[in-house]
């Protein structure tokens, strides 16, 4: 499945002697039923939504605000990090169909499935929780036991996700055939079709579920996603036969490993004059990984396709001891990361605006009049990201269906955007929607203190009579950030990672949402310890009439200017995979020599 489009596979595999691989039927849009309803019901089934596992626990367990709020970035954190060994184990080992099989089975209906029987289980039978808060609002917080429950379904919650999440996008992808400009352009709207319905099962989630949830029974709304994820399990098998199962080829970090310990061996040696005919290039046997030429970035990994007199070659070209000369390929393979990296770093501090979404904001919801209009119906707190969600739902198929055409005739390039244009855009969109939060909580703030409230809070602070639909802006903002940035770097990390690490591209945002869940619960700690002194509240103080949570918005919002000077800097720097000058002119052309070929050879 070599991303190339110079020859057809047929006549490489003869030019280089090999037998020709039996044709690979793509069935594209046709498998996505499976593909994706699979996702979609996993996410269905993953609690209903963290921001009500967050009123779970401070409602429930009693836990402050600050306290809920950093045990829900941890836990995120580390459901994000998990995917890491699905990935590994899915390029290196099992393949990707074989890795979701394994998971939709063990891992979700198994692991996952003890870990939600466990929490509704802490829902549904009081020992298992602390006591309801008295009349005079005097709350006892859970026993060492208790918690011991509630983090042990945290853990099998955690098992669950680590299976499905990394494999899910990368399978979907491998259905279409990249080597035609149907297949191309298929791939580029799989990304936002798929973020449309994971995020319309986020929808349902945060409104149904979590009604039931909030006004019915914690233990019933526990249970019904669980009811789900067998769904889950089903509907992936069911597609088995319209799948392209693309097989690993063996372990993609040993080879990184070997370029990095070969180039500290060789790093007393000259580099050569020419590198493109001087370093070790032998032939390349792979039908996954397309071959790529040599870029001048990142030159000292160079000296590990160096050969030396003590270098021996077997003779069908290849290294005898990998561990001590690699070839020009995998010296461009661990470029083609080093190069990711800058990017990816970026995406940290806007998932932190993001993160605001499901934790802060929801306590701002519960500090604010959530009557719908006049009528006395309450709207969950919780809810309140659904408004995310439904900007982010409303905005793909606009920008699929109408502006990509659009977009595609004015400015020539196949996707409208280039995909590091739309990830600068969602940074920008993320600055203004911090900046907006703190001018909303200042109005918010302003009115519980200066105006009569309308009752108090469950933090014991007064509810502000501001409507609550003031939250509004700063959710479709953070939606339509999460629009283009995230689905942005799925596209581009599917695209700029080697072939045979496309398990790994999809962990690596997971593992980019997890670090921005752990920094954004080192932040909430700093400032709940470093502000507030002489006598007065933190900025996040658990009553947030008495705090200052715009100061903590506009602290995200100054991060994510300087984040977006990083990313300009990088995304100027940054050179496109397999292209000698790596310009995203050279990009266009590239694509538009690979359909014309692909069209001839079809």
């Amino acid at each position: 499945m070599a991303m190339t489009g110079e020859k057809p596979r047929e006549m490489e595999n003869l030019e280089n002697g090999t037998e020709a691989e039996p044709e690979i039927k793509y069935r594209g849009w046709k498998a996505m039923p499976y593909v994706i309803g699979n996702e979609t019901f996993e996410k269905l089934g993953t609690i209903g939504t963290a921001a009500n596992l967050l009123v779970y626990l401070t409602t429930i367990f009693h836990l402050k605000s600050v306290t809920a709020a950093t045990t829900l970035n941890i836990f995120n954190g580390t459901t994000n990090l998990a995917p890491l060994l699905g990935a590994f184990l899915s390029d290196t080992y099992l393949g990707r169909y074989i890795t979701l099989g394994c998971a939709s089975v063990s891992s979700l209906l198994f692991s996952s499935l003890k870990g939600m029987l466990i929490l509704t289980l802490t829902a549904a039978i009081s020992k298992l929780h602390p006591p309801k808060c008295d009349q005079g609002q005097h709350c006892i917080g859970p026993s060492p036991v208790q918690l011991a429950v509630l983090l042990c379904s945290f853990g099998l919650l955690v098992i669950g996700a680590g299976g499905i999440r990394p494999c899910n996008l990368a399978f979907g992808a491998d259905q279409f055939n990249p080597h035609t400009e149907s297949g191309r352009r298929g791939i580029n709207s799989f990304f936002n079709w798929y973020y449309f319905t994971f995020t319309g099962a986020m929808m349902i989630s945060s409104t149904f579920i979590i009604y039931i949830q909030s006004n019915v029974s914690w233990a019933l709304g526990l249970a019904i996603p669980t009811i789900l994820m067998f769904l889950s399990c089903t509907l992936f098998f069911l597609g088995t036969r319209l799948y392209v199962k693309v097989k690993p080829e063996g372990s993609p970090l040993t080879s990184i490993a070997q370029v990095l310990v070969v180039a500290f061996r060789k790093r007393g040696l000259k580099q050569p004059d020419d590198p493109k005919t001087s370093l070790f290039n032998p032939p390349h046997h792979s039908s996954l990984v397309s071959k790529l030429p040599y870029s001048d970035q990142f030159r000292l990994v160079d000296k590990a396709a160096i050969r030396t007199p003590m270098d021996e070659v077997k003779p069908n070209g290849d290294a005898a001891n990998p561990w001590r000369l690699c070839s020009l390929q995998q010296v461009e393979q661990v470029k083609c990361l080093a190069r990711i990296i800058p990017i990816w770093a970026t995406g940290i501090i806007l998932y932190v605006a993001i993160v605001q979404e499901t934790t802060f904001v929801v306590f701002q919801g519960l500090q604010a009049d959530r009557h719908f209009g006049k009528s006395k119906f309450q709207i969950p707190a919780a809810s309140f990201t659904v408004f995310a969600m439904l900007a982010l739902t409303i905005w793909i198929p606009v920008y699929d269906r109408i502006l990509v055409p659009w977009l595609r005739r004015v400015t020539g390039k196949e996707g409208g955007f280039t995909l590091l244009q739309r990830m600068g855009i969602g940074i920008v969109l993320s600055v203004v929607a911090m900046i907006v939060s703190g001018l909303v909580e200042e109005r918010r703030r302003s009115y519980a203190l200066h105006r009569p409230a309308l009752g108090t809070a469950p933090s014991g602070g007064a509810i502000s009579s501001m409507s609550s639909f003031w939250l509004v802006p700063q959710l479709v903002l953070l939606g339509l950030a999460e629009a283009f940035n995230l689905i942005g770097q799925v596209e581009f990390y599917y695209k700029q990672f080697p072939e045979n690490m496309r398990s790994l591209a999809g962990a690596v945002l997971f593992c980019g949402m997890a670090c921005a869940n752990y920094l954004s619960g080192f932040m909430v700690t700093v400032v709940h310890q470093t502000t507030g002194h002489n006598g007065k509240d933190n900025w996040l103080a658990s009553d947030l009439n008495q705090g200052r949570l715009d100061y903590f918005y506009y602290l995200i919002a100054l991060m994510g200017v300087v984040d977006f000077l990083f990313f300009i800097v990088f995304a100027n720097w940054y050179r496109y995979k397999g292209l000698e000058d790596g310009s995203e002119i050279a990009l266009e052309k590239s694509n538009s020599k690979s359909s014309l070929v692909s069209t001839r050879t079809e």
